[in-house]
């Protein structure tokens, strides 16, 4: 931290005092079951004390896409890249909200969207194509975990990191250290025709790649691995 840049240190401290400030608010609007217009009332606060975005050149409220209304857009540099659904605070998020905010996306080629109902924040990287492919890049939840935790994961999500891309490299490394992605080296010709081999070099067998394959599919690896 104390050799990281002058701005990610000011982002960071921002996203830490904001994090300790918002507590409490936050909680009284879980205690008394807040609306939906009153969370948002806290998300626009956070989105610019926290996040540090300007509420009148980054943001954009109620982002018409199709005859329907997205919560929030992000901008940078006068760019969208970003769609926000909110819900109220003790609403529990789900897919049929990220559905909401993915066909938001789609149709305006955006690649990023983030979930929230105040409390929790979840973001997901949208890859376009057919069929389009979601994943989950970053939760975090404001009222779990020690602050300087929480901080240093919505960092990624404040108008600094943005602008430098820093979600993209987090994504990035998720994306590629994941369980589909792992299994998929481990199934992958190379690596069996190594195991093959080094199964010979150890053992004198010399197995089919094939029968590893299924072996290595079925028995070593998790089948929900492969198939999430």
């Amino acid at each position: 931290m104390r050799n990281a840049p002058r701005w990610e240190q000011d982002a960071r401290g921002r996203m830490r005092a904001a994090v300790r400030r918002f507590a409490k608010p936050l909680g009284d609007l879980l205690a008394r079951d807040a609306n939906e217009g009153d969370t948002r009332l806290l998300v626009t606060d956070f989105l610019c004390d926290g996040l540090g975005f300007d509420k009148y050149e980054d943001l954009t409220t109620e982002y018409q896409v199709k005859g329907e209304f997205a919560d929030y857009g992000i901008r940078i540099d006068k760019q969208l890249i970003a769609f926000i659904e909110v819900k109220r605070c003790t609403q529990k998020l789900g897919a049929k909200h990220l559905r909401q905010v993915q066909s938001y996306a789609v149709n305006e080629g955006v690649e990023w969207m983030i979930l929230t109902n105040g409390q929790v924040w979840q973001v997901y990287h949208l890859t376009g194509g057919l069929p389009v492919v979601v994943d989950l890049a970053l939760e975090v939840d404001l009222l779990q975990g020690t602050p300087a935790q929480r901080a240093d994961a919505l960092f990624y999500l404040s108008k600094e990191a943005l602008k430098r891309r820093l979600l993209d490299d987090l994504w990035k490394v998720k994306a590629a250290t994941s369980p589909k992605s792992i299994s998929g080296v481990l199934l992958s010709g190379p690596v069996l025709d190594a195991l093959r081999k080094e199964l010979r070099r150890q053992t004198g067998f010399n197995g089919d790649v094939s029968e590893l394959a299924r072996i290595v599919r079925d028995e070593v690896i998790r089948p929900e691995a492969v198939d999430s």
